[in-house]
């Protein structure tokens, strides 16, 4: 079979074709029988979400303020970059037992090289990818052409890190601590007011010209396109949600006196934007590109996607690579948010909430089935549970209350995700 016919069947095999709605209530109506047939997406994360808001609120007033959710968005910035690695991988049914640790010790190196050995904050940041990509290429291989399955390959990896971390720190305090502004400011700093009105016409604006010129090719193929008042709506509430955003995190949170001595607290946190364009790149590549309906169709079926030309083994050790750079990410806001980097970081439970997150919100652990906008979902409230129970439970057995808790919620999320998928089934 020639090369070209291979690439038909492969771009032809994956895509599934479905009606286009040509109206806002074919649009609700066709919604409503997704989530009947078990396509329930991040709905539980979304609910999760507002219940705990009010949950939080109710029982502490002061849950409601804009640092408090500053806060959140600071504590669950590793979380959610971890995450949308991770989902990569869940959809082919894998699993990555290493990335936290591959991830602290990806900014471990990022740290070293910005500390002992002066390179600018932009190297750094690459090193550290460059380390992630390099060990999600290891496993990946170890994955895909040897065939050690991802559970021992991953954690084998974990242990292995553990003391390759150790041995990038090199030092008997086991930590380095980061000086560079920049790297400080990563999941600390704040946008001034303007650039946050400014970043947000930006999103906006390229959000609203992407999908126009995606109705515009449509029309030219003489395909269906989506009703002009759903894609209005959906812009009015990318914007309006956004304006409320950016106007209260732009509210002073200085007291008095800081004020009076010049010192304002305010404006949008760094890791937004940073989140924002890495969840529109990797959302392209899963929803957009040849790449993203072979990674789909291996993780729906790798046997059929094997038959139809679909490269499984690059495709299986392309998703580490993609999680363990994110990783890398992760580990540098992280490090961030610390201060630097230390052994202990990445063993804990980074690499669990991070599995959490993405199940939580709506990636399934069976393959086949989830989006990059779900780990963001599930980050978000696993951030907010966190937060909450750390204001709320107090005591010497506060700890093991918050990982109890944890744990629930999560197996919740597992067991929404198995009876989707058992309805599915059902309704096929």
């Amino acid at each position: 079979m020639s090369e070209s016919m291979t690439d038909r069947r492969a771009d032809a095999a994956p895509v599934v074709t479905a009606a286009v709605p040509r109206s806002i209530g074919e649009s609700i109506s066709n919604y409503r029988s997704r989530l009947s047939t078990g396509e329930i997406g991040s709905v539980p994360a979304v609910i999760g979400i507002l219940l705990l808001v009010a949950i939080f609120t109710a029982a502490q007033s002061s849950f409601w303020s804009v640092s408090s959710f500053i806060s959140i968005l600071q504590e669950s910035a590793a979380t959610i970059t971890l995450a949308m690695g991770l989902v990569f991988v869940l959809l082919l049914g894998e699993i990555d037992l290493s990335a936290g640790v591959v991830g602290s010790t990806a900014a471990a190196w990022g740290a070293i090289l910005s500390v002992r050995h002066g390179i600018a904050w932009p190297i750094a940041i690459l090193g550290a990818a460059a380390f992630g990509a390099v060990s999600g290429l290891l496993l990946g291989w170890l994955r895909a052409r040897i065939g050690i399955p991802s559970f021992v390959v991953t954690l084998a990896a974990f242990i292995a890190f553990q003391g390759a971390q150790m041995l990038v720190i090199g030092n008997s305090a086991g930590q380095v601590s980061i000086s560079d502004k920049t790297l400080l400011q990563l999941d600390n700093g704040r946008l001034s007011p303007v650039l946050g009105w400014v970043y947000l016409v930006i999103g906006v604006a390229v959000y609203a010209a992407v999908k126009l010129a995606q109705v515009a090719s449509r029309r030219r193929q003489g395909l269906a396109v989506e009703p002009a008042g759903l894609l209005f709506l959906r812009i009015l509430v990318l914007a309006a949600g956004g304006a409320v955003f950016v106007y209260f995190c732009n509210v002073d949170e200085a007291l008095g006196w800081q004020q009076r001595e010049g010192i304002h607290i305010q404006g949008v946190p760094w890791l937004v934007p940073i989140i924002m364009v890495m969840l529109a790149i990797l959302t392209f590549v899963l929803n957009k590109t040849r790449y993203g309906r072979h990674v789909y169709a291996v993780g729906g079926n790798d046997e059929a996607a094997r038959r139809a030309g679909i490269p499984v083994r690059v495709i299986r050790t392309s998703v580490f690579v993609i999680c363990s750079t994110m990783a890398g990410f992760s580990g540098l806001f992280l490090a961030s948010n610390l201060n630097g980097v230390n052994t202990q970081e990445g063993g804990g439970n980074v690499l669990l909430l991070a599995v959490a997150a993405a199940v939580i919100g709506g990636t399934s652990l069976a393959g086949g089935r989830g989006r990059v906008v779900d780990a963001v979902l599930g980050g978000l409230a696993l951030g907010i549970l966190q937060y909450g129970m750390s204001d709320l439970i107090k005591g010497g057995n506060a700890a093991a209350y918050q990982d109890i808790i944890t744990g629930i919620v999560l197996l919740l999320a597992a067991a929404v995700d198995a009876l989707s998928r058992h309805a599915g089934r059902v309704t096929s």
